[in-house]
């Protein structure tokens, strides 16, 4: 019997040790799933070129990409884009982009580009790049559609050939975007001083229909540490009322360290590792800076009026507020944007859901999956402490006749003298 309780010790305590080495295993295995925010690309070793926002005055265009990307990034998941094209695709929505241009037969665009002046020839690549992330195609097997595939692009320039950014470019740009009727009016770049041209445009295109999304800064400078050198300010047409200003966010949901500063934004994007395509080649690219998310909320204003052609501009502005994800800046859910229903005091950011469509996310899901993960870590370790004791202390027990520790080691000397004797 002594044996055979040994060898079941031997057994449960052997059992124990594995139990606690793969526990925290298992329970990571399970809880990661629901509390895992995604990476950015570049992180993940999806190493792709990055897609500059301008170019050195002797720099040739951007060359032709080499790489593929081989998986959706996360910004795409992020926005819930593969759902959000169950309900809208941007049909019948003209978005005027506003930036280097975009190439009229660049990858996934095809048919669905009209450029005016110059605009077709983007010799820096980014005005096509935001093209893709509103309107893109995708195709391949990595599923890079844009927020709004069915929507057409107007492209206008708003820089030079260069892509340096000019007031009087981008003024014209919204004047052409205003008569052409655009419904949607993007503006990509940010300039550092207000412009009563600029600020009379934005408020022609706003009367005259169109849902103005600006980027809130214009994209960090080469180095991290120039960004640290310019004070927090407002930037334009951003800050002009009733335009959507739009900065750039990580998977994390925070700014990038190099972002610069400024205040009155109204949404966060995704503007890191977000993977388009350029005007030449099939090939991708990175890009990131608040560029990137502006596009991204332009093509979700365009998913929004697609769905609900009888809203206003001001109301496709508002649902894009009131129904992003809840944070210190809220972030733009394109999914719920165009699912959600929205009561009365959505003004206030009041919303109510609808039964079919996949309400706002909540962190409070998230929440709640990380207290029960932790929880069963706490149990699951008492669990095996019991088994160790258990197996360490059973036996002991047995072989003094389950009689108190202290009696038994009293006992013994009384036994040995009776065996003397």
């Amino acid at each position: 019997m002594k044996t055979s309780a040994r060898g079941a010790a031997r057994m449960l305590s052997g059992v124990g040790c594995v139990a606690a080495l793969l526990l925290p295993t298992a329970v990571t295995a399970q809880a990661a799933p629901l509390a895992r925010v995604p990476a950015a690309d570049g992180k993940k070793g999806q190493e792709l070129p990055g897609m500059p926002s301008s170019l050195d005055s002797d720099a040739p265009c951007t060359p032709a990409s080499r790489e593929k990307a081989k998986k959706q990034d996360w910004s795409r998941q992020r926005l819930d884009l593969d759902r959000l094209h169950g309900y809208s695709s941007g049909t019948g929505v003209t978005v005027a982009l506003i930036d280097t241009g975009v190439d009229t037969g660049a990858e996934g665009l095809d048919g669905r580009v009209t450029a005016q002046g110059t605009a077709a020839d983007d010799c820096v690549g980014h005005g096509t790049f935001l093209a893709g992330l509103i309107a893109g195609a995708g195709g391949g097997g990595a599923q890079l559609t844009g927020v709004a595939p069915g929507a057409k692009i107007l492209a206008l320039r708003g820089t030079d050939q260069r892509g340096q950014a000019s007031s009087a470019l981008v003024v014209a740009a919204v004047r052409a975007a205003t008569e052409a009727d655009a419904d949607v009016i993007a503006v990509s770049v940010a300039l550092p001083r207000r412009d009563a041209e600029l600020t009379r445009a934005v408020a022609d295109a706003r009367r005259a229909g169109a849902v103005v999304v600006a980027a809130a800064t214009p994209d960090p400078p080469r180095g991290a540490a120039a960004s640290d050198e310019i004070p927090p300010r407002s930037y334009w047409p951003a800050a002009e009322p009733g335009v959507l200003s739009v900065a750039d966010m990580l998977p994390a949901g925070v700014r990038p360290d190099n972002a610069l500063a400024t205040s009155g934004v109204d949404l966060v994007a995704p503007g890191a590792g977000v993977v388009s395509g350029g005007p030449r080649g099939d090939g991708h690219y990175l890009g990131a800076g608040a560029s990137v998310a502006a596009a991204y909320a332009a093509g979700a204003a365009a998913a929004v009026r697609a769905a609900r052609p009888d809203d206003s501009a001001d109301d496709v502005a508002r649902r894009l507020t009131a129904t992003a994800y809840p944070a210190d800046i809220p972030q733009l859910d394109a999914y719920a944007a165009v699912t959600t229903v929205l009561s009365d005091s959505a003004a206030a950011g009041g919303a109510e859901r609808a039964a079919d469509p996949v309400t706002v996310r909540d962190t409070a899901s998230a929440d709640r999956a990380t207290d029960r993960a932790t929880l069963f870590v706490v149990l699951g370790t008492g669990g095996v402490l019991a088994v160790l004791w258990g197996a360490f202390a059973l036996p002991r027990a047995r072989a003094r006749g389950w009689r108190p520790a202290a009696a038994s080691a009293s006992a013994r000397p009384v036994a040995a003298e009776a065996d003397g004797d």
